[in-house]
């Protein structure tokens, strides 16, 4: 497994080095605003993906018989979750469960509850299905983001706010919510009859010895009170060539999300997204544990790197491999900044204002890249901002 690795990925059409995301001569920028990895799948997941392509027929097919259990015996076995087989459903990806949820078990108008800065399509998927973002910021003191829930209490309690979107781990600030905080934001969301939509699509990558809590693992109530989203798309860096999983423990709820998936005909198979998946799942461990182990150490040198500069400061995260930088010092609006980080850094990062205005000053870095690309990067950073 060499994450050293230098792999140009725009011999295929890989969106992190698109124009489109790029810009107009954005081709030499480091490109570390798109949420996935510059390394090869696991082994396991392309040697499995090479046995199907070998059979040669691509017909129509069923879930293999080995994909839900293995599902299920990752989350016992990594995240103590004991996860009840009936209660999944596929979906395409992690975005299509929010909507499907949003549309079913709200009315249009009525408010959806988000925790900015966050992951930006909450938003959009609020607003397109006529939904009212409700905003329930989180604090930063000291360095690190806690939940509002006086806030979250007060917009709990407004009856027109029927649902929340929870980011578990977040995305971007890079918190892995406690038992003790999701167990506070149950008890509020409960007591006021809100719903729980939780994307733990970041689940498996965390540091130190900071664990990562399904929601829906505290207790029945916070399991029948709650979605979640689930995708091996991060972990194992298969977004392209897999699909995600809809945890709902309520028949009815449950019910309601086949009857939709049925209607919407979002329930076929992908015979790649399957056997990928599956050996992810099944075998896929050990490449997970070392790949978390390199982004750990590009973490480690980032924090070296930016200790001894003015003008940005690390947030330090507690998973995922976004990094969530503070450049407020440098005093400078969101064009200002980027156009900063593009000209005189080489740059092409996430802009803060895309999580929310909480994000205006700040910007999200990923990286999850070869060490030696990620510290040119770094060294460029350095000499944009001591000029």
């Amino acid at each position: 497994m060499n994450f050293d690795l230098e792999i140009d990925r725009r011999e295929v059409p890989a969106l992190k080095f698109h124009k489109m995301v790029l810009g107009e001569g954005g081709e030499n920028l480091f490109a570390a605003g798109v949420a996935d990895m510059d390394f090869l799948a696991p082994p396991v997941v392309l040697q499995a993906m090479q046995k199907r392509l070998q059979h040669g027929i691509f017909g129509y097919e069923t879930l293999p018989d080995g994909l839900i259990p293995a599902l299920v015996d990752w989350q016992e076995k990594r995240h103590r979750w004991l996860l009840d087989p009936a209660h999944i459903l596929r979906a395409p990806n992690v975005l299509n469960i929010l909507a499907i949820a949003a549309s079913l078990f709200t009315q249009t108008g009525d408010g959806i509850i988000v925790q900015p800065p966050v992951f930006f399509d909450f938003y959009d998927i609020i607003t397109e299905n006529h939904r009212s973002i409700v905003e329930n910021p989180l604090i930063l003191q000291d360095g690190r983001y806690e939940m509002d829930f006086d806030g979250l209490e007060r917009l709990a309690a407004d009856p027109r706010n029927r649902m929340l979107f929870l980011c578990n781990p977040h995305n971007p600030v890079g918190r892995v919510w406690t038992r003790d905080e999701l167990q506070r934001l149950h008890d509020i969301c409960a007591r006021h009859d809100v719903l729980v939509v939780s994307d733990e699509i970041h689940a498996d990558l965390t540091f130190g010895d900071h664990r990562y809590t399904p929601f829906a693992s505290l207790g029945e109530q916070a399991a029948h009170n709650s979605i979640t989203c689930l995708s091996p798309a991060k972990s194992f860096n298969i977004a392209a060539c897999c699909s995600a999983f809809t945890v709902v423990a309520d028949a009815e709820r449950r019910r309601a999300f086949q009857v939709e998936n049925s209607r919407l005909t979002v329930n076929k198979n992908n015979a790649y997204a399957s056997v990928a998946m599956e050996a992810a799942y099944r075998d896929g461990g050990k490449w997970l544990d070392a790949v978390r182990v390199y982004i750990g150490d590009n973490l480690a040198l980032v924090r070296r790197r930016l200790a001894g500069l003015e003008g940005v400061t690390l947030i330090e995260p507690e998973g995922t491999f976004l990094l969530w930088l503070d450049f407020r010092e440098l005093n400078l609006e969101p064009d200002e900044l980027t156009a900063f980080l593009r000209q005189k850094a080489g740059w092409a990062v996430t802009r803060g204002p895309a999580f929310g205005t909480q994000g205006t000053g700040f910007a999200r870095l990923n990286i999850a890249c070869p060490r030696a690309r990620l510290a040119k990067a770094l060294d460029q950073l350095a000499l944009a901002l001591r000029s």
